[in-house]
């Protein structure tokens, strides 16, 4: 599986890339909101002019009154703010609706990751709600409030 976007392709996480997976994921700005997972084997690898960059990943609900998708993902700091996450979100979102067959998407940001926030507004994402002491924050182990947003067929830009 290989998804090319504007400025980045996504594919699956090869054996080679967890050491720089691993690394990314330990980053200050990126440790803040994510814990480092068990296995990068379910994601995609975000390759970003030839390097591993990141990795996103989704999930689906497979019941039929509720079909969706779920995105998740995650950019080393050097990355930030270049188009790169939202280019990746948009390019999986686009998959998913396309080749999948989902009506609706949904991606849940910490509701302080304002940053966050604003690439899954560029990529066509709107805000649903808050949703109160959704994650707790392996570094303080404290509940902190979710962003759900959302994003249906016929908005995908």
């Amino acid at each position: 599986m290989e998804l090319r976007g504007d400025k980045v392709v996504l594919r699956r996480v090869a054996v080679g890339d967890g050491e720089a997976l691993d690394s990314i994921v330990r980053e200050p700005e990126v440790a803040v909101w994510w814990s480092p997972p068990d296995d990068f084997g379910g994601m995609l690898a975000v390759v970003f002019e030839g390097e591993v960059s990141g990795a996103i990943q989704f999930e689906e609900e497979a019941d039929p009154e509720f079909r969706h998708a779920g995105i998740d993902i995650f950019l080393t700091a050097r990355h930030h703010g270049k188009g790169i996450g939202t280019d990746a979100v948009r390019t999986l979102a686009r998959w998913l609706v396309h080749e999948r067959g989902h009506h609706r998407l949904t991606i849940d940001p910490a509701a302080a990751n304002t940053a966050a926030i604003r690439s899954y507004g560029k990529a066509g994402f709107k805000p649903v709600g808050i949703m109160r002491a959704y994650w707790r924050n392996h570094q303080t182990g404290t509940w902190q409030d979710g962003l759900l947003m959302d994003l249906l067929a016929e908005e995908l830009t």
